[in-house]
This record gives structure tokens, sequence and C-alpha cells, in this order.
């Protein structure tokens, strides 16, 4: 008797970018911010913009006290601050996901996404130079779903922008199985190289600021999971936008400064000093 072949479970393709690091964190009760040391330098700790994150920050707080700290080790997303000019060097913070002590469980419920070690991250999104940045980048987008679309279409257009910001991650990658996208202004679109889609294990480099890659966890591929991304129209309705809300602030700054230099009205006038009458007394 043979057995009907079972259907293998597809696997889901997103954009994701999360990993372990140990260090000496630091919090600062006063502005609300944490800090995580690692080999002598420390890089900014904020929580993950959802609700887990946000238990996380929450329990971190409790667990260093005011202004304390304690060896831990974080589940955290890395962040990166580009700036405009190649020569320009970016900055790299993290978001909290989970912590626990050094050699402790860690509490992130993100922790069966992978076995990480140490400093290990999983990668996952198109591997591609941008512009701002001469080691080419992993490219880690907001992954799209109707839900999320229905939550944001009431922001404001700088904010749908700020929302599907991607975060582009330096990763050094030798002898990379396929070549990073490079745009070429001179090419049209149908002349222009492959985008792939890689799903990678990488290191974090603390002395570079970087990643370097480790291992493949897929085959690259040209299909590209369905993202968020501002189109043109959008990110000129942003820069619209906070144009006339910076106009808005220096009018409102203006009226402020001419209220408060206006002369004083009638009423505000002060009253004239009055003369006191001299009595001159007759010589005796």
């Amino acid at each position: 008797m043979t057995s009907e072949p079972q259907p293998t479970e597809q696997k889901t393709t997103l954009f994701q970018a999360i990993g372990i690091l140990p260090g000496k964190v630091r919090l600062d009760s006063q502005n609300n911010r944490a800090f995580i040391k690692i080999q002598g330098k420390e890089y900014p700790l904020k929580y993950a913009p959802h609700n887990k994150g946000m238990r996380a920050w929450d329990a971190l707080k409790l667990e260093l006290g005011e202004n304390g700290t304690k060896e831990l080790r974080l589940t955290v997303y890395p962040q990166v601050l580009h700036f405009p000019g190649r020569d320009k060097t970016h900055i790299l913070g993290f978001s909290l996901v989970g912590f626990a002590p050094i050699n402790g469980e860690d509490n992130s419920s993100d922790k069966d996404v992978f076995a990480a070690q140490d400093f290990e991250f999983k990668l996952s999104g198109l591997w591609q130079f941008i512009p701002v940045c001469k080691t080419p980048c992993i490219s880690i987008f907001r992954n799209f779903n109707e839900e999320t679309k229905t939550r944001i279409k009431v922001l404001d257009s700088a904010r749908k922008v700020r929302f599907m910001k991607a975060q582009h991650l330096p990763l050094i990658w030798k002898d990379a199985v396929v070549p990073p996208f490079r745009f070429n202004p001179k090419l049209e679109k149908e002349e222009q190289g492959k985008r792939y889609f890689v799903e990678i294990k990488a290191r974090f480099i603390p002395g570079r600021d970087m990643f370097g890659f480790e291992s493949l966890n897929g085959i690259p591929t040209e299909e590209i999971p369905p993202h968020f991304k501002p189109g043109k129209a959008l990110k000129a309705e942003a820069l619209e936008f906070k144009k006339q809300q910076r106009k808005a602030k220096v009018e409102e700054a203006k009226n402020i400064n001419e209220v408060g230099s206006s002369p004083p009205t009638v009423t505000d006038k002060p009253k004239p000093a009055i003369k006191k009458k001299v009595v001159v007394q007759p010589p005796t």
C-alpha cells in the first residue's frame, strides 16, 4: 500500500533583519534612552515600534533600574542612518526586541526565528549599491500587507514616507554568488542589471559598523517579496508638506515677535510723575 505524497509547506519569503548582541547596556532614565557598549563603543538603543518591542523596553527599564548598567544579551533589529555624500560615515543603532542575562534564557518572542550565536544576524533583502554608501548593502524594506496599508492610509505624506523608509545595511561579501545591483542613470530600465533578493546569515563587525557574510539561508532570487516603497509623487508631496510646516513655524515665530515688540497701548502708558510743590520758608 502506498501513501499519497504530502504537500510540502511553502516557505514565506519576507524582508527581515534580526540578530543577537551581547554587551553592557546603560539606561539614561532622564532622557528615556539606552545604549549598548560593544568593544569600547556605545551604540544607541531604542524600542522596536510594536507592542512586543515596547513591552521589552519597559522590562529593560525595570531590569536596569534608574540609570543602571548590566551585561545583557539582546535580540535587536539593526538601524542605519546614512548621510548625503559617499565619504560621510553612517551611524548604526539598534531597536530592542528582547533581552536576557548573559548565558541566560532569552525572553524574546522572536528567539525561534533562527538559532543565533552572539553577533549573528539573519538578513533578508535586496543586495545592491545605494548612492550614499561605498559598500554594497542589504536593503530591508517594510513587508506589504493589506492591514498595514489600511492603517497607514490616514497618515500624512511625510509620516508615510518615514514609515516606508528602508534600512540599508552595509555588507562585506567577498566572492558573492550574485553581483549587487548598481543603478546606471545612463541606461534604460530594461538595460539595467538584475536585482536579487538574498537570504543570508551575517556577523556584525563592531570595529567597522558593518556586517560580514557567513552563509546563505536560501537561493538568491529575482522574485522580490511585496513591500512598501514611496514613489516619486509621494516623496514630492512629503517634501512640500515639510516646507509648508517650516513656513508655518516661521510665520508663527514672526507673529509672536511682532506682538512682543509692539508699542504699549494707551492704557499701558505710564502715568506722569506728580511734581512736588516746594515751599520756601522766609528768613527769620
